[in-house]
């Protein structure tokens, strides 16, 4: 009995131990993080009834660099007028976005004056983390900057959302998030950014544990990678049963949500969708085509897309590209010169 309570006693010990280390190693972390953690203010004019208005926003965002890149979430900017992006210090910059992406929710911004000794993160690789694994989340919910939460890796996923030619991966967290967190950064327990804060699911408004952040493999090939064809368009990839629904003549495809002016996708005549709708819980551009397929390679399932895209990579300057579309209950092909 005496060595069962010893023992008991020991484990008990040890656990105090080891949680009294664990917060010590993520007060320290959060301190050699919280620099490169910015908050964005954002500012939209309106008019409304004859007269300008204008209403502001708040979110989070990162430093990756010491020429004052910025990563966030692009719902936090893609209607502001004005960004203006405050250091942890409390000095405050403007800034430009300078590419994003609706689909896989990240935008990269620029500050136009960059000021001395800026922290950047470091970008990690989000393939690499697990089910489990412990996160720390660095923003400024309802406007309480540079606050710190912490959870676990619940889940890895894709939200069928395609953008520069890749199905956007998300990470799913229990870690608190809420409204002035998106586009925050969230790190690993090594310090390196593994995702970009982007939504929540709840019913009442607030966060009910399932929070989501866009994985920051996919953020780098989007904003990153550059391709001519790629990066013209966003779309939805069509599952079996969404396809269903819009009477495709196979059993899946590419919704096309938004295409970038004098894009390649523009040029070759591309059209993105007019009216938002939420259908089988998915809110969608409607209206737009859906690509069927592409160099006569179709656009069934996810992994076609790699396919695809590797033919492209193939192609050079002059090389014809085909693209088949399901057009107002009409397959057409559409051809362009690369």
């Amino acid at each position: 009995m005496m060595i069962n309570k010893i023992r008991c006693i020991g484990y008990f010990l040890l656990l105090c131990l080891t949680t009294s280390v664990n917060a010590q190693d993520l007060s320290l972390l959060f301190e050699q993080l919280d620099a490169s953690v910015v908050t964005i203010e954002v500012v939209e004019y309106k008019v409304k009834n004859q007269q300008l208005t204008s209403s502001g926003g708040l979110g989070s965002g990162v430093i990756i660099d010491q020429e004052g890149l910025i990563l966030t979430a692009a719902h936090v900017v893609e209607s502001a007028n004005e960004i203006n992006v405050k250091l942890q210090n409390g000095t405050t910059f403007p800034a430009d976005v300078i590419s994003s992406s609706t689909a896989a929710d990240v935008a990269l911004l620029k500050l136009r004056i960059v000021p001395p000794g800026l922290q950047p993160a470091t970008l990690g690789r989000s393939n690499d983390s697990k089910i489990g694994e412990q996160i720390l989340i660095i923003g400024a919910p309802r406007g309480l900057e540079h606050s710190l939460s912490v959870g676990h890796v619940s889940r890895k996923m894709d939200r069928n959302m395609i953008s520069n030619g890749e199905m956007a991966g998300f990470i799913q967290t229990d870690a608190s998030i809420n409204q002035g967190n998106s586009g925050g950064p969230m790190f690993n327990l090594k310090g390196e950014v593994i995702g970009i804060v982007s939504f929540i699911l709840s019913h009442s408004g607030g966060f009910e544990g399932l929070g989501f952040a866009v994985d920051i493999d996919t953020a780098k090939k989007v904003l990153f990678d550059v391709n001519n064809f790629w990066t013209g368009f966003d779309g939805v990839f069509l599952n079996e049963a969404l396809a269903g629904v819009f009477n495709t003549p196979q059993k899946s495809g590419v919704l096309i949500q938004r295409v970038t002016p004098k894009s390649f996708a523009d040029k070759i005549g591309l059209q993105p969708g007019l009216f938002q709708a939420e259908i089988l819980g998915q809110n969608l551009w409607l209206g737009g085509d859906i690509i069927l397929s592409i160099q006569g390679l179709s656009c069934n399932a996810p992994h076609d897309l790699g396919n695809i895209k590797k033919q492209l990579d193939l192609l050079s300057p002059g090389d014809q590209v085909l693209i088949e579309v399901l057009r107002k209950g009409k397959v057409i092909v559409l051809q362009s010169q690369f």
